[in-house]
């Protein structure tokens, strides 16, 4: 009696689509993936990033609306205001059709234009502000942390120094002659013509004054980041094929750096949002009749009882925008952290 053993046909073939499906499923994810999807997870982050990608696009629509007449911030509507000229007329501001945000005691103007075109400038200011301050620190950081030595030591007492200088004071001291010197010295200069006006000019300053006192945070997180990745073998590697400076601080040090300095650029903005609010309302910033964030509510603070919607609405923006901000921020140092989820 002999005994056959059946064998399955095409076993080699289901055996190959069972391997290749777990090389499917077991396929490796590099960091940056990791990372993206920690932050997409989070329920959180994602509407606080959508709502302030909305903020930024809608801070860029503004100029070019108010270019093509779809947006007047300066367009008085004398009309719209009472018969003492001071309170809009109707209810919640003279909120209409027309003008769904109301418009502006005493004057008329569209508060919708106005919010929106106050966005572009303090968005603008923060923003730029954000990258100088960052560009500042980084090289700074990353030069004194590699270095060592006397570089490390001197940076050091510099970043010191510059922390011990009282930001506001000098803002409010220096704010006059420094946008007076901007208009007339600094535009004569080839190129820069555009600072003869006076929004511009004090927008620089704002700009300035911000990444002057704002770079030190920056290099000190970068210079701790640096100080341990200079030890790694890559860096020993780089030296002994005669990696120039250069390419060993923005070629080698830099991209490994880029976690903290992402984070901190997304903590940076919102700072600079409420800082040049702040210098606004201080009165050192950009003056009426261009609209930002921090002069619509120092002249709103005249019409709190009188007309709450003018105070509640920049203000709730404003504080909109910051908290969105921050959300961002806090979700992308949990996603940029490996150690958080586990």
């Amino acid at each position: 009696m002999t005994l056959t053993a059946s064998v399955e046909p095409h076993g080699d073939d289901n055996f190959s689509d069972v391997e290749g499906d777990s090389q499917t499923a077991v396929a490796g994810r590099s960091p940056m993936q990791l990372a993206v999807a920690r932050f997409r997870a989070d329920k959180l982050s994602m509407v606080s990033f959508a709502i302030s990608v909305f903020i930024v696009l809608c801070a860029i629509a503004a100029p070019i609306l108010v270019a093509v007449d779809v947006l007047n911030p300066n367009a008085f509507n004398r009309d719209l205001l009472s018969s003492t000229g001071t309170n809009p007329l109707g209810r919640f501001g003279g909120v209409s059709w027309d003008h769904p945000f109301g418009v502006e005691p005493g004057t008329g103007r569209d508060l919708l234009s106005r919010i929106m075109l106050a966005m572009t400038w303090s968005l603008g200011i923060a923003l730029t502000g954000t990258l100088l301050t960052v560009i500042i620190g980084v090289v700074l950081g990353i030069v004194s942390g590699f270095s060592g030595g006397f570089i490390d030591a001197t940076v050091g007492r510099f970043i010191d120094l510059t922390l011990s200088f009282p930001q506001t004071m000098m803002l409010l001291a220096l704010s006059s002659p420094a946008v007076l010197l901007l208009r007339t010295d600094i535009a004569g200069l080839p190129g820069l013509g555009l600072l003869e006006d006076r929004d511009r000019a004090s927008g620089l300053y704002v700009i300035l004054i911000l990444a002057a006192f704002g770079w030190p945070p920056v290099a000190r997180v970068v210079r701790g980041q640096v100080l341990s990745i200079r030890e790694r073998e890559f860096i020993e590697a780089a030296k002994l094929m005669g990696a120039s400076r250069r390419r060993l601080y923005f070629k080698e040090v830099l991209p490994n750096v880029w976690a903290p300095i992402l984070v901190y650029v997304t903590l940076l903005v919102p700072a600079y949002i409420s800082a040049e609010a702040a210098f606004s309302f201080l009165g050192v910033g950009i003056k009426p009749p261009t609209p930002t964030l921090g002069n619509i509510l120092a002249n709103s603070v005249n019409y709190t009882s009188a007309d709450p919607t003018f105070f509640f609405l920049p203000g709730v923006l404003l504080a909109l925008t910051v908290v969105v901000f921050n959300l961002v921020g806090d979700g992308a140092r949990d996603a940029l952290d490996p150690k958080t989820h586990r």
